[in-house]
């Protein structure tokens, strides 16, 4: 990895807390270690790891304005749902402020939290690594970090269903892409379906 890209983590340092700081380096190393073992960018992998989140912390009239600028099409689950906004708010800041101009990268952080079908390499990478980094530790997450590891498709299949099951359970809607892109990758499973 080109050490060049560390600067990353001063810039997101001053945007959130130590917690969410942590969490997104994790993210940026999973990143790393799924780019190495299934022969993805390694700088992408990284960049868009380490910034996935880089809006999480910001006001909501800023994510919400920054969202609305983006460019990006915002489903309107996504629109009505303000948790989800920093994913599109993240991409805008990243191209806008920080000069990304890669659009895996870029894309990469606009879907890391809804996912899609016919992901890139990197933009499941990034994806996945959201679910399953070091830091994460819901029920389960063992079986999802090993199904990762195993096979980037179907650790798609299980985490989106996964993720999918719990926001239903809890009673709130799924946007569109999410829906999308759990069809397009159930035909990827295997084995046994994870709880």
């Amino acid at each position: 990895m080109n050490p060049e890209l560390r600067k990353y983590e001063q810039v997101i340092n001053t945007l959130m807390k130590s917690r969410r700081f942590k969490h997104s380096v994790n993210v940026a190393e999973m990143c790393l270690t799924l780019a190495k073992k299934f022969g993805g960018d390694e700088d992408k992998a990284y960049t868009a790891g380490i910034l996935h989140d880089c809006r999480k912390e910001t006001e909501k009239s800023v994510m919400l304005e920054e969202m609305e600028r983006s460019g990006y099409y915002v489903d309107p689950v996504e629109r009505n749902c303000a948790k989800l906004w920093h994913g599109i708010a993240g991409a805008y800041y990243a191209k806008n402020v920080l000069g990304i101009t890669d659009t895996d990268i870029l894309n990469a952080i606009r879907f890391h939290t809804v996912g899609r079908a016919d992901m890139t390499l990197t933009e499941k990478i990034v994806f996945l690594s959201d679910m399953v980094s070091d830091d994460r530790d819901y029920p389960d997450v063992e079986k999802y970090r090993a199904a990762v590891m195993d096979d980037l498709d179907n650790g798609m299949f299980q985490t989106l269903r996964w993720s999918i099951l719990k926001t239903v359970g809890d009673g709130n809607s799924i946007p569109a892409a999410t829906l999308e892109a759990y069809t397009f990758y159930s035909k990827y499973k295997r084995g046994k379906l994870l709880p």
